[in-house]
């Protein structure tokens, strides 16, 4: 993979602040011109209204919908583009899942004690209103996804819903026999692949996952976008989380027809940039190739991870092997808190990581840790920046740490 090329494809890189080492890249990554450019284009050769006008440019909008939604059930593996929906983020599409009325009373969700909050409040607020119980699946303290203790939590399971690569430690979990157990024992799997998207082949047909989420702002795309994919079946009995204009057929005063999927679950004026932004990013990785993407990560963290394990002072979370924690490199330094690491090597080193506790309150909260810093990289990073942070922490340590 050419990173150098790769850079040049970003406006940052050619900026005043080109020499800043970008390492937030779980929480959103940079964009190329080539997304940039494709949404100006819908503002500046077709700002109209895709579905609903017959004219000229609206219908330039729909075809370029159509397009969008075909590319990404290509990334995915998808063979049915009606089965892609677009929404607002990651989030949006779990709500989607969560409160759809794919469950009724006396239900078992299942979920993991690493859900980012996206996957973890929605499951809270259903079970407030609806006799749904939720169960939790812990991680051990190898960090590794437990088989046996997941075999062991599926009895009366209906829903299983899990991230797919957390972005705690950016372990993944063996997604294709969870899907298989569970659906052995009758249960429907939803996957969480917001970190797992933009850094992986995915392959949803080959997964066999009934429901897969992912944002586009995390693969180069724009933010407030995100993805959700469902099979056929379970579109057709799932309620809309939204209902409005464009997602309904006739209406009286007391009655709605609602349209098939994909249209019932995209009510009200799209992001339409965004759609097109989206199509473009997803062109803009099957370029490069995920796998060269996920090899280059792991060559970065491995880099980071040997250059810093032994560290005084250092803990890093688990697990301690590189090639498991896909793009992730989260850590801790004695005597200092994580937001104090963030702020200083900031200002040190122009290094931008993140700190906190990620979205994922209730792992810290569990384990007494008052978050972590959490290092992540990207296909344009390069492993003189890796180089770069890892001398960046060390001379943090040996200034500030006791």
């Amino acid at each position: 993979m050419d990173v150098s090329s790769i850079r040049s494809d970003f406006p940052i890189y050619s900026s005043e602040e080109r020499d800043l080492v970008y390492f937030d890249n779980a929480c959103q990554t940079f964009r190329p011109r080539q997304v940039i450019e494709a949404m100006n284009e819908y503002y500046e050769l077709y700002p109209a209204c895709g579905g609903r006008s017959v004219h000229r440019l609206a219908t330039r909008v729909s075809i370029k919908l159509d397009e969008a939604r075909e590319k990404v059930a290509r990334f995915i593996g998808c063979d049915d583009p009606n089965c892609i929906i677009f929404t607002r983020g990651c989030t949006e599409s779990l709500n989607m899942v969560a409160k759809g009325r794919l469950l009724k009373d006396g239900d078992h969700v299942l979920t993991t004690d690493m859900e980012h909050n996206s996957n973890h409040v929605p499951w809270v607020q259903v079970a407030m209103h609806q006799d749904i119980r939720h169960r939790i699946v812990g991680t051990p303290p190898s960090g590794i996804f437990d088989m046996d203790r997941f075999r062991d939590a599926l009895d009366d399971v209906a829903l299983v819903s899990m991230v797919h690569t957390n972005n705690v430690t950016g372990t993944t979990i063996p997604a294709g026999e969870i899907v298989k157990e569970a659906h052995d024992r009758g249960a429907l799997v939803c996957l969480d692949g917001a970190q797992s998207t933009p850094h992986q082949r995915i392959d949803v047909k080959e997964l066999d996952v009934d429901m897969f989420a992912f944002s586009s702002h995390k693969m180069l795309g724009p933010s407030g976008m995100g993805i959700l994919y469902a099979k056929m079946d379970i579109l057709e009995r799932m309620e809309p989380l939204i209902g409005g204009g464009g997602g309904v057929g006739l209406t009286t005063y007391d009655r709605v027809e609602f349209l098939p999927p994909p249209e019932r679950f995209e009510s009200g004026l799209m992001n339409y940039s965004g759609v097109i932004g989206t199509a473009a990013a997803v062109d803009y990785l099957t370029r490069v190739g995920m796998e060269g993407v996920q090899e280059h990560e792991r060559r970065l963290n491995d880099i980071v991870t040997r250059g810093l394990k032994d560290l005084p002072g250092i803990s890093i979370l688990p697990p301690a092997d590189p090639a498991l924690r896909s793009g992730i490199f989260s850590f801790n330094l004695q005597g200092m808190t994580s937001h104090d690491i963030a702020m200083i090597i900031d200002e040190m080193a122009k290094v931008l990581i993140r700190s906190g506790m990620h979205c994922v309150h209730p792992y810290f909260v569990s384990r007494g840790i008052d978050g972590c810093a959490r290092a992540s990289f990207y296909l344009y990073n390069t492993e003189e920046e890796a180089h770069r942070f890892v001398e960046a922490v060390k001379e943090l340590s040996s200034v500030f740490s006791s």
